[in-house]
């Protein structure tokens, strides 16, 4: 848990994107700043992004970032998911509302996944596809569910939905405004210690930017840092889309607490308990079935038959059962009153020489394209921070590299970005 309100190192960024002529995205940060408002009000921090084209997507993006949390605060006295969720629904009927009165806004809608870090752990708030991210001991932790037909389409197939091909991946079926009225996920509280990192951010980043590239530029470089990367990472891709990305780092409190229950974590149990029950009836099974087939051989009978017949049983039952458990594995939304925290999705984030080598890479393939399209770059800086980048590499040190390379390539990718075409 989180013990004082100073326990907190975070930044935000947002951009336009390679491609976009206006940002839709919008984004929250109300940090508490002394011991009452920690104690009353909690760190809040949001990522909205809005649809609809042009000023329509802003203004409801814009709507949700400044409803929702004025809302919450004025209702925490009541509990982080009463408040979160009175919140969300405020921000849904105003935005609905506003496009009801004007026919240029009808239908408008915004995406909006919120954070509040608190005493007892982090709460989060959300609708849509913009995601909340949790990076603990080198593993990225996707805590927010996709409410987008990708995601629907991967738990009815019981396939992860990284591996959902030609299908429409930034199609929502839940977002705030466009509907009178719209379920809200509110989970928590997700267990916090010291070293955990918070990532929130729009659909323009995790779009282009894998979980684990994410995990690994917040683990290792500061919040201000990995926040401007990561939306260099994503234009260097393409920036087809806004981006927007916050970067909580819980620098105080206790180093280890108790994992909260989710679909991923459990408590250590005995073996025993680790084994689904299917499985065991259908050990079982087979071995009432073996037992019989011993007796048919040294001595047939009735004891026999009657062994083969109460293998029958188990066996249908553990087929069942498998089939069923298959079924349970899908990626579940979470239930409409339940606040308990889930983890939908984990990924190994650790640096290792094939990830350093790709950045480096990276890092001269932009070298190159900067001088190609004859853009003023700093390379002075780009080739201080890639020698000593290189020397460290040589020399065993991954994380350090890592930085560098990484403070190598923002001046380059800076200039990039004075130079971007607009739709």
């Amino acid at each position: 848990m989180v013990t004082a309100f100073d326990q907190l190192e975070y930044a935000s960024q947002t951009d336009v994107g390679m491609r976009r002529s206006s940002n839709q995205d919008n984004k929250a940060v109300l940090a508490a700043s002394d011991e009452e408002r920690w104690r009353g009000q909690w760190h809040f921090f949001l990522v909205a992004d809005g649809m609809g084209g042009h000023a329509v997507g802003e203004k409801a993006s814009e709507l949700a970032a400044g409803i929702i949390p004025h809302t919450y605060q004025q209702h925490a006295g009541e509990g982080t998911p009463v408040a979160l969720r009175k919140a969300f629904l405020e921000a849904n009927d105003t935005i609905h509302s506003y496009g009801e009165a004007n026919s240029e806004f009808r239908g408008t809608g915004t995406t909006s996944t919120a954070l509040v870090i608190r005493p007892d752990g982090a709460w989060l708030g959300h609708v849509g596809d913009s995601r909340a991210y949790r990076v603990r001991n080198g593993v990225i932790e996707q805590l927010t569910y996709d409410h987008s037909y990708v995601w629907e389409y991967a738990r009815l197939k019981n396939i992860d939905p990284a591996d959902v091909q030609d299908f429409p991946s930034n199609v929502i079926h839940r977002c705030l405004g466009p509907q009178a009225s719209v379920q809200v996920d509110v989970e928590g509280p997700h267990p916090v210690q010291a070293g955990d990192i918070f990532l929130l951010c729009s659909d323009g980043l995790s779009g282009q930017v894998e979980d684990q590239e994410i995990g690994v530029v917040a683990g290792l470089l500061p919040p201000e840092e990995a926040c401007g990367f990561l939306i260099d990472l994503a234009n260097l891709r393409g920036g087809p889309d806004n981006i927007t990305v916050i970067v909580v780092k819980v620098t105080g409190g206790p180093e280890k607490v108790p994992a909260a229950p989710s679909r991923t974590f459990r408590p250590v149990k005995p073996f025993w308990h680790k084994v689904p029950w299917p499985m065991l009836s259908l050990a079982g099974g087979v071995f009432l079935a073996g037992g019989a087939i011993a007796l048919q051989v040294t001595s047939p009978g009735l004891l026999a038959g009657f062994m083969f017949f109460l293998a029958v049983a188990p066996i249908i039952a553990g087929v069942a059962g498998l089939v069923a458990l298959q079924r349970k594995r899908a990626f579940h939304p979470p239930d409409e009153d339940s606040t308990e925290p889930h983890v939908y999705r984990q990924k190994a984030c650790q640096l290792d020489r094939m990830m350093l080598d790709k950045l480096a890479q990276a890092a001269q393939a932009l070298r190159q394209r900067v001088q190609e399209m004859q853009v003023e770059g700093d390379f002075v800086t780009y080739d201080e921070h890639h020698a000593r980048a290189e020397a460290l590499a040589k020399s065993g040190d991954l994380p350090e590299a890592f930085r560098e390379y990484c403070r190598a390539m923002r001046p380059l990718s800076a200039a990039l970005r004075k130079n971007r075409p607009k739709e």
